[in-house]
């Protein structure tokens, strides 16, 4: 059992896109040295003084690289201040060696549970271990004892406790991306039905006429032709998205037409389609009206006291746009990305358009979306 957890632990890899810094690091580091030499100079009690010095200065820069080095960060850090700060007390029995403000390394462990890989995670362990081992050694007092082991354990446990929480997030975000694109490839199967049958009734018909009428068989080939150049597109897409183990569901799929129906959600609603919206994509047709409905429902489940809900759907040259608005006090954080909103922006995703949603400058809230048409086609 043993074995297997540390064979689970070394299989880890590392955490995905660590951000490299963060805008606060450089005021951090800056003021952390700046802390660190006003207190080289005005405290009077630092025993071996030059030596404390040196280390701060050296080990305060490291933290910049503590997520995307968090190993590297770590032996600056441990392996190396810390150990260095460890010489006096071996030699001369001195008590603590170091400036207040080395507490600073305490965000090292936080780094490497957070960031590193299962096998560096290890072997920082094992480089924090020596020299916080020795310090507590030297240590006295049992309480300062007890203490400073539960700083060290805490700064472990805490990052352990956001990878697991950033790994659960992304899992949840890809459940909803997989459900989106397995609804999205079972519309795709509707319409490429569709197509195939178009195909099959004009070769039927161009097959019945051939020998009398020549001219209308060849109409028919053109049209099957065109049939089967977009049915190819458009499988192509389903074969990108699509699940295993995900059954069709052969039930006739909402568009555009079927835009009115958000309105019996309630009073609030009102549809308005400009432009040329005729012919279009059937994923297009489908895409805007998901969009939409999941757009309308957000806005009656959340926002606080609207006076109205407008879902605007406009066919311009080689795209449609959507637009859903409401005018109410929104109770939804404007950092917060819902699962509503992700399944929204990746149906859009996939049919190379954009989807954004977030607070009105107006007023409200607002989602909007550009479908391009010939990326569907």
């Amino acid at each position: 059992m043993v074995t297997a957890f540390v064979r689970s632990v070394l299989a880890e890899p590392r955490a995905p896109d660590p951000p490299a810094r963060a805008w606060w690091d450089w005021p951090l580091v800056g003021a952390l040295l700046v802390t660190a030499v006003g207190e080289a100079i005005f405290r009077s009690d630092v025993p071996w003084r030059p030596l404390a010095t040196v280390v701060a200065l050296l080990v305060i820069p490291a933290l910049l690289w503590r997520r995307t080095h968090p190993l590297l960060a770590t032996v600056v850090g441990f392996g190396g201040g810390a150990m260095v700060l460890q010489i006096p007390t071996i030699l001369d029995g001195v008590g603590e060696v170091g400036l207040n403000t080395m507490a600073c390394v305490l965000l090292l462990p936080y780094s490497l549970y957070r960031w590193a890989s299962g096998r560096e995670a290890l072997i920082g362990t094992a480089i924090v271990a020596v020299p916080v081992t020795l310090g507590l050694a030297a240590t006295e007092n049992v309480g300062d004892l007890i203490g400073g082991a539960m700083v060290v354990v805490a700064s472990f446990a805490l990052g352990a406790a956001m990878r697991y929480r950033a790994v659960a997030r992304q899992r949840e975000v890809q459940q909803v991306r997989t459900l989106e694109r397995g609804d999205l490839a079972r519309e795709l199967h509707d319409t490429v039905a569709h197509h195939v049958s178009a195909i099959a009734i004009q070769a039927q018909a161009g097959r019945a006429v051939a020998a009398t009428d020549p001219a209308s068989a060849v109409e028919a080939l053109a049209v099957i032709e065109a049939e089967a150049s977009q049915t190819l597109s458009e499988m192509r897409t389903m074969v990108r998205v699509l699940r295993d183990g995900e059954t069709a569901d052969y039930a006739p799929q909402r568009g555009i037409g079927d835009l009115d129906e958000l309105t019996r959600m309630s009073p609030l609603v009102q549809v308005h389609c400009v432009g040329d919206l005729a012919d279009l994509p059937q994923p297009v047709e489908v895409s805007v009206y998901r969009i939409c409905q999941e757009a309308v429902t957000n806005a009656i489940r959340h926002a606080l006291y609207p006076t109205k809900v407008s879902v605007e759907v406009r066919g311009e040259a080689g795209d449609v746009r959507l637009r859903v608005h409401d005018d109410g006090e929104s109770a939804r954080p404007a950092t917060t990305v819902g699962y509503g909103l992700l399944g929204m922006a990746e149906r859009a995703k996939l049919l190379g358009g954009v989807c954004q949603a977030g607070p009105d400058p107006a007023g409200g809230w607002t989602v909007e979306a550009t479908l391009p048409l010939e990326a569907a086609r």
